[in-house]
């Protein structure tokens, strides 16, 4: 008699459970644009979710503690002129967003500290570069300020947000529509999917494709047969990926180790109502005394509803098995160090305590941030953080960098308004002839 040996893994028992109804955010019309994006974004403050929206592209930005029914008046993130079809939290700020639109833009927006009492239409900065319509933006998990994008030109831009440069374009590497983008740990690589079946990986700053046809996969696992895209989720600190399929109605989710088969299947979690989108909490913002090892954010066609992943224990001491150090909101590097060739980890930072966003974080980022100081007065809540920085200013002279910094912002946005009109006449011209 032969007895099977069951392999041992602190993850095979991870239970998923959605949450109940009056925790969920109701009556949200969720965008119905036909893109193969997760359409929301999560972090330890806010959700954000692409919205249907009439004369152009609109998303949702809500406080995590506001569930319930959501009114159809609540103010939007609006500015985009064309349908929102990518958008990104910041790692390093949890109050600055990124989003990328059909109308060729990337734009940049900075929510006030209790979220949106009106609609935000003016972003801190408009990133243009794309011709066609960008599907794709990610911020740089290390650095402050680099952000990438990718669109339906097929180009990959990696931008200074801080001072609204594109400093790479990585052209002539995708043949056709560039699927998805993924950062390497630290940073300095980063691999692509394309619409040619082809996987890249690639140094940006270089210029390179360092891998291309990977000739043989480690590990082959035949899913489903519906024909959904698929999200994946990695999760670095367990080695555990989830795969959310858009349209489907489960996530299943599969260990990775060193030795080979490599990939373990580990469970599937299943519901009823298919899945629109998905957004995937970064780890600080779980929480540990519930042994809670993932969030996700599963989007409905007028609903999102949180799903809560956790791995059973007795005992209610914090476990360190299930939370290594993780990466935390500080970047190890400013843009300008990673564009001139250097590399930094993540700063790793306990969850033993739980992570609580505080103001005093949000302080030093924004002393720091070039962002704060390109934000329309509307957006900028706190202007204390000035104060300290030069406490021998009279309160004359404080009122007198705010209104230069508010004319600058002003002579900034009727820059991009002349430029967005001029170019609009041309291509008025050329409907004409």
């Amino acid at each position: 008699m032969i007895r099977r040996v069951v392999r041992q893994s602190k993850f095979r028992h991870v239970f998923g459970q959605a949450v109940k109804n009056d925790q969920c955010y109701d009556d949200i019309r969720v965008s119905r644009v036909t893109w193969d994006s997760a359409f929301c974004a999560v972090n330890p403050k806010f959700v954000a979710i692409i919205v249907e929206a009439s004369g152009g592209g609109a998303f949702l930005v809500l406080p995590l503690q506001k569930t319930g029914r959501i009114d159809k008046a609540y103010p939007t993130v609006c500015g985009h002129t064309g349908p929102v079809l990518d958008i990104d939290w910041c790692p390093h700020n949890d109050h600055v967003i990124a989003s990328g639109s059909e109308d060729c833009t990337v734009m940049v927006w900075q929510i006030p500290e209790n979220g949106l009492t009106a609609p935000l239409s003016e972003p801190v900065v408009v990133l243009e570069g794309h011709s066609k319509r960008v599907g794709i933006v990610m911020w740089h998990p290390t650095a402050r300020n680099v952000l990438l994008s990718a669109g339906c030109d097929n180009l990959i831009i990696i931008w200074n947000v801080g001072t609204g440069e594109a400093l790479i374009n990585l052209e002539d590497m995708h043949p056709d529509v560039i699927f998805n983008v993924c950062w390497s740990r630290n940073g300095s690589l980063i691999c692509t999917a394309c619409k040619d079946k082809k996987v890249r990986v690639i140094d940006p700053r270089k210029g390179k494709i360092i891998a291309k046809n990977m000739e043989e996969p480690i590990s082959v696992h035949e899913m489903d047969p519906s024909n959904g895209v698929l999200l994946p989720f990695y999760d670095p600190d367990t080695n555990v990926v989830y795969l959310c399929g858009k349209g489907d109605s489960s996530i299943r989710y599969f260990e990775i180790t060193d030795e080979a088969p490599y990939v373990h299947y580990l469970n599937t979690f299943s519901s009823k109502e298919p899945q629109r989108g998905m957004g995937y909490m970064p780890k600080r913002g779980l929480d540990v005394n519930k042994c809670e090892i993932a969030r996700f954010y599963k989007l409905h066609e007028r609903k999102c509803e949180p799903i809560i992943m956790t791995v059973p224990r007795k005992s209610d001491l914090f476990q360190d098995d299930l939370y290594p150090d993780t990466a935390g909101p500080d970047p190890a590097l400013e843009a300008e160090e990673w564009f001139d060739g250097k590399n930094g980890e993540p700063i790793l930072i306990s969850l033993k305590h739980g992570y609580v966003p505080g103001k005093n974080r949000d302080l030093k980022v924004v002393k720091k941030n070039v962002l704060d100081n390109k934000a329309p007065k509307k957006v900028e809540e706190p202007a204390i953080p000035q104060k300290p920085a030069s406490p021998q200013l009279t309160k004359n002279e404080v009122k007198l960098e705010e209104l230069l910094r508010e004319v600058k912002s002003l002579r900034d946005l009727v820059t991009l308004q002349d430029r967005r009109i001029a170019k609009l006449e041309d291509q008025v011209a050329k409907v004409a002839i």
